[in-house]
């Protein structure tokens, strides 16, 4: 188990160059299966899941190289299924399996692993696929999906709103017979992306960024060059860093419409904040934040990544604050942690009620996933005592531009 060593208290101030976003890179990685030509994929963050994905779609048959940005040639692909032993970790293996049963006519895919948040089921991917005309069983511990022929345009009409499902059934949708009309669709920024990047190859898609996304079936895809939009989670996790330690920072290569509510909520909490084209400034001016209150919901409401960002500066913050998650279960598993470091939260159904406290102390705690882990650093730096160690279960987040002394 990886553990590392966090050293504060300090400010954060400085500048920052913002990543691709991983939660777009990854279903564009998987769309580039679709395309008969090759496609160039640039701005892709260098991360765990997407070396996981590159190899995914190197056992495919498909030819992927990296040399700054990720070339992909999927003309060759000559396997059908994704693995077990690649899958396991990762639950963006699923949106391989839309790509290949509209290009190929079949595709088999392990049920696939992921971070420890609830439940995250597949049945929405399955039952849009359905809806296409894809005949989908599960076997030993595989979904594998057929068709004869074509995949047939749909109106599909979701039962909730899923960003993944979305993926999987918009990029399917794209080589169909037909036209595909998708209610109840997931509105988030890497759901545009995708499109985009699905257009960048010559599909006829409409309405993304809306609960309804129309996709008029073409009969192939070619090859193009895409630019991954920045990470808008990343983004606002320097941003909060920068809050609760009363510091300043710059976020270049940022886009900050995709932001709004994230930035409207560290505008309440005392932030100065401004924006440009593709940069977001913050600066507390040495200013202890303000409790704030959070509902977590689907885009463009406040995003459910941001959650444990913002429970950890409500607890250094003046007054209460209450965090409402809406989205996932068990995304709260970072909270018992809490009072071993001083802080007060108290959990009661799905909102934690944080009571600010000036300062926290240092302690060993265990992070469940990326986004508790992001916090538990930050906490680190804050705090007054000289040590936090952490151990964590996958892999570390990306703390580049912070002088806080971080050691492995």
């Amino acid at each position: 188990m990886d553990k590392f060593r966090v050293q504060g208290p300090t400010t954060l101030q400085g500048e920052v160059t913002i990543s691709g976003a991983k939660n777009a890179a990854l279903p564009i990685l998987f769309a580039a299966l679709l395309a008969e030509e090759p496609v160039e994929i640039q701005n892709v963050p260098k991360l765990k899941d997407v070396d996981t994905s590159m190899k995914l779609l190197s056992q495919l048959g498909a030819k992927v190289e990296r040399n700054g940005s990720v070339h992909i040639d999927a003309s060759q692909v000559n396997v059908f299924c994704a693995p077990y032993d690649l899958v396991k970790t990762m639950r963006a293996s699923i949106w391989a399996l839309g790509p290949l049963v509209a290009r190929f006519g079949q595709g088999q895919v392990s049920l696939p692993g992921g971070c420890t948040i609830g439940a995250r089921p597949v049945d929405l991917h399955i039952t849009g696929l359905e809806q296409l005309g894809a005949t989908i069983k599960l076997e030993e511990g595989y979904v594998k999906a057929s068709v004869e022929g074509r995949l047939k345009g749909a109106h599909i009409v979701m039962d909730k709103v899923s960003v993944g499902a979305t993926v999987t059934i918009m990029c399917a949708a794209t080589l169909a017979e037909g036209t595909t009309i998708i209610e109840n669709a997931a509105r988030e920024p890497e759901i545009v992306d995708t499109a985009n990047f699905l257009v960048t190859l010559g599909a006829k898609i409409a309405g993304q960024g809306t609960d309804r996304i129309t996709i008029e079936g073409v009969e192939r895809l070619g090859g193009g060059v895409y630019r991954v939009l920045p990470d808008r989670i990343e983004t606002g996790t320097f941003l909060v860093a920068a809050a609760i330690s009363r510091g300043k920072i710059l976020c270049r290569n940022a886009q900050p419409d995709t932001l709004d509510a994230v930035l409207a909520k560290l505008r309440d909490a005392g932030a100065d904040i401004e924006v440009g084209e593709d940069w977001i400034s913050l600066d507390m001016h040495g200013k202890r934040p303000k409790a704030v209150n959070v509902r977590t919901a689907p885009h463009p409401a406040f995003p459910t990544d941001m959650q444990a960002q913002f429970t950890l500066l409500n607890l250094v913050a003046e007054g209460t604050g209450f965090i409402t998650e809406t989205v996932f279960e068990n995304r709260f598993m970072h909270v018992p942690e809490l009072s071993r470091m001083g802080a007060r939260a108290e959990i009661e159904s799905n909102t934690v009620i944080c009571h600010g406290v000036e300062t926290l102390s240092g302690a060993q705690v265990m992070a469940t996933d990326l986004r508790h882990l992001r916090a538990w650093c930050w906490r680190a730096v804050l705090r007054k005592a000289r040590r936090l160690w952490i151990a964590f279960i996958t892999s570390i987040a990306v703390m580049s531009a912070s002088k806080t002394n971080c050691a492995r």
